[in-house]
């Protein structure tokens, strides 16, 4: 993505999406809309719930309230190829297709689940509307459950490879995202220094247990907020993250601190993915560099989207000295931890 929001046509268009656009596109993919059409919450992509009209002929029946709608995202340019986004697709048909509770892309027109607006350039899927609670204190089962989920999820995610897809490695997200800031000067001069110093002792002391530890598809992404119970359970959302990663990354984002209640609910969760999948516990090591490498990434993202409009009015304290600061004392804390772990 170039540095400037207006770079390019294809960025412009992006950020200046209207729901006129929003509804040509999904009429274009061959379904008729009624003109609904309102914004939903998400920084990195841009989503949409549409409502369709009736049409039997395509299965589409009026049961409830819900059942005509349909929510729509299109992709931020410049993130994901062609290619990347249809590995995406691709595991979500095969997690569906072993009764892996997830949202699958819709067909749209020629039977193809990506499309290319033709107006803007973008690309964009569409995915049914499926209802649900957001988890809050999860008990004892619930964690177990969510284990079976997520062992469930990775027998899939190992059958085969995403070649096109990044690799979650403290190369990716720790070395190209600290080079990333350097370059762009993001860092003050005078936190530069300790925030480059710890991050490359992370990567140093964790590349040799990253690089005995087998990768799979993973959501990439798991924590709370991508999950919903529905009335059958828990199911994943919002795959976009997808990596080749180790298994432990999956499971970490779900947990709730370091304290006892977090090892109670990391042995929960390993107690029902047990029940599905086998889990090497030497890859419970990697917790805290993977905690350290996604305080990276994190940093990292928020600079590379800041000529996006929306970040820095959701953002306002990114690229303070204060923040800074913080994610410095973080990472040394990291470091530390790190050492502890695996020195």
């Amino acid at each position: 993505m170039t540095t400037s929001a207006w770079g390019d046509p294809i960025t412009k268009h992006f950020f200046a999406l209207t729901p006129n656009e929003v509804l040509a596109a999904i009429e274009e993919a061959g379904y008729r809309c009624t003109g609904l059409c309102y914004p939903l919450g998400s920084y990195e992509n841009r989503v949409y719930e549409v409502e369709v009209e009736e049409d039997p002929s395509r299965g589409i029946v009026k049961k409830d309230v819900s059942s005509l709608r349909r929510v729509v995202k299109f992709y931020r340019p410049g993130r994901w190829t062609r290619e990347q986004i249809l590995e995406e697709h691709q595991f979500l048909a095969e997690l569906s297709e072993n009764e892996v509770p997830v949202i699958v892309p819709l067909p749209l027109s020629e039977g193809k689940t990506l499309g290319t607006n033709k107006q803007t350039g973008l690309f964009y899927a569409l995915f049914p509307k499926v209802g649900g609670r957001a988890p809050e204190d999860l008990s004892e089962d619930q964690f177990q459950w969510l284990g079976r989920l997520l062992g469930r999820l990775h027998n899939v995610g190992a059958a085969k490879l995403a070649p096109h897809r990044v690799r979650l490695t403290p190369e990716t997200y720790g070395l190209s995202n600290l080079n990333y800031l350097l370059e762009q000067n993001q860092l003050p001069a005078e936190m530069r220094p300790a925030y480059e110093a710890a991050v490359r002792e992370i990567c140093r002391l964790s590349e040799p247990l990253f690089a005995k530890t087998k990768t799979l598809r993973i959501h990439g992404d798991c924590h709370a907020g991508n999950i919903l119970w529905g009335k059958s359970g828990p199911f994943l959302l919002d795959f976009d993250d997808m990596v080749m990663g180790p298994a432990a990354q999956d499971l970490w984002l779900l947990l709730p601190g370091r304290d006892e209640e977090g090892k109670a609910a990391l042995e929960a969760l390993l107690e029902g993915y047990g029940q599905m999948r086998g889990f090497d516990r030497e890859e419970l090591r990697l917790i805290e560099p993977l905690r350290a490498l996604r305080f990276v990434h994190y940093s990292a993202w928020l600079a590379r989207r800041w000529s996006d409009p929306a970040f820095p009015r959701a953002f306002p304290h990114f690229g303070t000295p204060k923040y800074w600061g913080e994610m410095t004392r973080d990472l040394q804390q990291q470091a530390v931890l790190v050492r502890e772990v695996l020195g």
